[in-house]
């Protein structure tokens, strides 16, 4: 199913283009590639640019666009730019997601979990996006020093208020996820969705976390399923001297071991034995299991999205695939 948008030209929502997934146990299906909006999404970046990757996402399915309030640079720009950018008129179609807990002023209060803080972040980033609410909300990081009642009790003021339609957490323990879930159950505002980082150079949410998340009816959206760019054809060659790691931008030169080097390189091969790149077999293997719910991508440009998305078009793996992959890691001293 197809629908044509006017905005500055023809956009078309597709969608067919990619399957969607359940959110946990909730009514709430999410695309299985999403756009974060971390990187490319502040000032420096053109207008233009920033509204042709928007109205590719759109073409391409995705209907999830994740931010948060510290997102830029500078700090704010990424959500200001999707409010100056995305018109009202589609506000109905898409799941916007924010997060909270960041430094974003100075003071005891510009940062934390607090009620305080997190009441007042989202109004400001709620002005930013030029929206009345947000489809999640996330606690960006654990804050050990607010009591998690107190956590879960704030996020459930924000539904229970109407700015926020859905409780998410990032980067919580196994642990505290269990006990701010049953914290918000008791409240009556489910846990919706945990947002961990995930990757075939970041296996640790295996161990635990899923299982946590699955029990508790929990959905599961990845960050970082590339590793800052690692899982791409990239660096089959080396660093290349425009590439993050070169720059040191969120990902540093040794984080390129040999090692690495080699696991990347046998994934190459395994990749094209399935007719796909590096990355979209990476992405493809996040989502073969069904307790993750969508990965998020960036993108520099409509091409790179796109590229991305078609990671969808084989997701299925074989088991000599799977034991491959990680034959391939354990050869390579990778660990995850």
């Amino acid at each position: 199913m197809k629908r044509f948008i006017a905005i500055t030209r023809k956009v078309t929502l597709d969608y067919e283009r990619q399957p969607y997934r359940r959110c946990g146990r909730s009514g709430l299906l999410l695309p299985a590639v999403s756009l974060g909006l971390w990187h490319n999404f502040g000032e420096g970046k053109p207008v233009e640019s920033q509204r042709a990757i928007l109205h590719k996402a759109l073409d391409l399915g995705i209907t999830h666009f994740d931010l948060a309030d510290r997102y830029g640079p500078p700090i704010g720009a990424a959500e200001a730019a999707f409010g100056r950018i995305f018109p009202a008129s589609l506000r109905d179609e898409v799941v916007v997601t924010t997060k909270g807990s960041n430094p974003m002023w100075d003071g005891p209060y510009g940062k934390g979990n607090s009620r305080k803080h997190l009441l007042a972040t989202l109004d400001r980033s709620l002005a930013r996006l030029g929206l009345d609410h947000v489809d999640i909300f996330y606690l960006h990081r654990d804050d050990e020093d607010t009591p998690l009642e107190e956590q879960a009790a704030t996020l459930d003021h924000m539904v229970r208020t109407g700015r926020v339609l859905y409780a998410g957490v990032s980067n919580f323990s196994p642990e505290r996820t269990a006990e701010i879930a049953r914290l918000l159950r008791g409240l009556g505002t489910p846990l919706l969705v945990h947002q961990p980082p995930y990757s075939l150079l970041n296996r640790g949410i295996e161990d635990r976390l899923l299982g946590v998340l699955e029990a508790e009816g929990a959905g599961c959206v990845v960050y970082s399923p590339l590793a800052q760019g690692l899982l791409t054809d990239r660096y089959l060659d080396g660093i290349p001297a425009d590439s993050r790691a070169a720059e040191g931008r969120f990902l540093t030169a040794d984080r390129v071991t040999p090692e690495v080097l080699a696991f990347v390189r046998a994934l190459a091969g395994i990749a094209a034995g399935r007719g796909q790149t590096v990355a979209q077999l990476a992405l493809a293997w996040a989502l073969r299991d069904p307790r993750v719910t969508s990965v998020l991508v960036g993108a520099s440009s409509p091409e790179q999205l796109e590229a991305n998305v078609a990671a969808v078009d084989n997701l299925a793996f074989t088991d000599d695939e799977l034991a491959a992959i990680d034959r391939a890691a354990k050869e390579a001293g990778v660990t995850g």
